[in-house]
């Protein structure tokens, strides 16, 4: 299991165009890029990791109110029991007139046989 792909089926469930790392195709006015952000052990017994606790960035670009999907985004989130360590308004961006918003995301893991 990772983050990446429960974000990306959470995102999609909401019918929000998601991409990992930079968004390829033609964009819509409302789209979501992840930009994965940390991975590290917690947990360690007996020099092992117990735990993968996985932090991504959900970059949320919206042409209008960006409000309302960034909402439905952060109330996905809880409903799926997912960490919001932070939220941050980035701007209006002038050149491409996209409001961007950012919400990071941590979720741990269990560790998987290696």
């Amino acid at each position: 299991m990772s983050l990446l792909s429960d974000l990306k089926s959470i995102i999609s469930s909401l019918n929000i165009p998601v991409e990992t790392g930079a968004f390829t195709s033609s964009a819509p006015d409302l789209y979501i890029v992840l930009v994965p952000l940390n991975d590290e052990f917690g947990l360690h017994a007996d020099n092992q990791p117990g735990i993968d606790v996985q932090s991504v960035r959900l970059s949320l670009y919206a042409k209008g109110n960006y409000t309302k999907p960034k909402n439905r985004v952060i109330k996905a989130l809880i409903g799926a029991d997912m960490t919001i360590t932070n939220r941050q308004y980035i701007g209006f961006e002038q050149d491409t007139k996209y409001y961007h918003y950012n919400i990071d995301v941590e979720n741990v893991y269990e560790m998987e046989e290696i």
